[in-house]
């Protein structure tokens, strides 16, 4: 890390704390105030590689590429059933070629860094409002992080509105979602093959309506999308730029352990061109409509539409074994705008607590994940052209195959260390690229 993100870490961290303290002395119960603060710090083996390109990972050793986060999530109840979210964070650092070369790109945090520059942003702002849904008793709500403690009825309608992270609410999974504490890699925190709306930090604003039930629960949402990919700038206008999606969650319990299955589906119309264009533009020589799709030109037109649909289950096996998968597919015609450049995806994975070795509150994983792209996407590289994450100037199509393992140590109360290992065969779905490139990380996570 550079002195300067030193420098803003420090005195962001002091005025969270400080803030933290203030807002716990006084005792009120409406309101909730947590932080968190993550650093990671990665690099990666040298391979040997005939050619590369625009978006081509490194293939000499990267020694370190260090990211951080922090974050304060401040949250107030206003009257009954409604309460409102507010996260200012901070965010520096960069991964490891700048987070391109891969598909399944290798740091989660960097997705939410649009500049190597610490900055602090607004990451969330949002009203929550909940309804009861027909006769319902009253269940109790900890405190937790974007979460006031309250009583709310257990059949109920929940809309929330403002800005937010699309993920807050969707294609969750107890074992593999939050790259703060367990998997690092894009496509193991989320389904790969969801274009998932959000600007370069990983962030839109719109409506998310939940029906909420015991077992069961029903998801709906209408959010904005950025105006060049993978951007700051978001809009949202029915007519020609919004994303919808839906899921359905059903959750259960097999011999007292839990499990649960999420069904998505995505449909969202952007800015973005499609792949017989890219080509016809590689043709033609057309440089604007080929830095709309890296994302460095905005398409002042619009493009179309993708749809997409995803699968995500978990299942407890032991109280200290848990399954996890995940699927995802989408149409590929059209640029990738928002996520990362995967059209098909299909991982699993395992994670254990330590408490055969005495080490409870440790947590360890392994996931595998390969990623594909579709034809359209195919040709459009192989001709030479290039999105915001891959693109060697070439392509000799392969799967993109991903191995990753994790340890977590809770250190203290506050305090988590993480080792991480990786392993990728064909980055950026290149058999000429194919490595295996060997990547090593270590991350340092604070909350309270």
């Amino acid at each position: 890390m550079t002195k300067k993100l030193h420098t803003f870490f420090l005195f962001f961290f002091l005025v969270i704390t400080i803030s933290a303290q203030t807002i716990h002395e006084t005792g009120q119960s409406n309101l909730s105030e947590h932080f968190q603060m993550t650093v990671i710090s990665q690099s990666h083996s040298g391979f040997s590689v005939p050619y590369k390109g625009r978006n081509s990972l490194a293939d000499s050793t990267e020694v370190s590429a260090t990211s951080l986060t922090a974050t304060l999530f401040l949250g107030k109840k206003l009257w009954k059933g409604a309460s409102v979210y507010f996260n200012p964070e901070l965010s520096g650092g960069a991964g490891l070629s700048y987070s391109v070369g891969i598909a399944g790109a290798l740091n989660g945090e960097t997705y939410r860094i649009g500049d190597p520059e610490p900055k602090v942003s607004i990451a969330r702002a949002y009203l929550q409002q909940t309804f009861p849904f027909g006769k319902s008793a009253d269940v109790e709500v900890n405190d937790d992080v974007n979460q006031v403690k309250d009583k709310l009825p257990e059949n109920r309608l929940t809309i929330t509105v403002g800005k937010f992270a699309i993920s807050d609410f969707y294609d969750k999974n107890i074992y593999s979602h939050d790259p703060r504490n367990q998997f690092f890699n894009w496509s193991l925190m989320s389904n790969g093959a969801w274009d998932y709306p959000a600007n370069t930090k990983g962030y839109t604003f719109g409506v998310v309506v939940e029906l909420i039930k015991p077992s069961w629960t029903i998801r709906l949402s209408s959010v904005a999308e950025p105006r060049s990919a993978n951007q700051s700038e978001m809009e949202y206008s029915f007519a020609h730029v919004h994303s919808e999606s839906f899921e359905f969650e059903k959750n259960w319990s097999i011999n007292k352990h839990g499990g649960a299955a999420r069904f998505l589906l995505t449909n969202t119309f952007s800015r973005a061109p499609s792949y017989s264009d890219g080509l016809k533009a590689i043709t033609s020589n057309d440089i604007h409509l080929l830095n709309v799709f890296n994302g460095t030109e905005e398409n002042n037109g619009f493009g179309g539409t993708k749809f997409g649909i995803g699968f995500n289950g978990s299942q407890e096996l032991t109280n200290d074994i848990g399954l996890f998968a995940r699927a995802g597919w989408n149409d590929g015609k059209h640029a990738t705008w928002t996520f990362t450049e995967i059209d098909q995806t299909v991982c699993a994975g395992l994670s254990v607590k330590g408490s055969k070795w005495h080490r409870s509150q440790d947590v360890c994983g392994i996931a595998g994940v390969i990623n594909g792209i579709s034809h359209e996407h195919q040709e459009f590289l192989k001709a030479g052209g290039s999105g915001f994450i891959v693109g060697d100037g070439n392509l000799n199509y392969g799967t993109e195959k991903v191995l990753e393992a994790y340890y977590n140590v809770k250190l203290t109360n506050t305090l988590w260390l993480t080792t991480d290992y990786q392993l990728v065969t064909n980055p950026g779905y290149n058999k000429d690229r194919k490595g295996p490139v060997h990547v090593f990380g270590i991350r340092g996570h604070i909350q309270f």
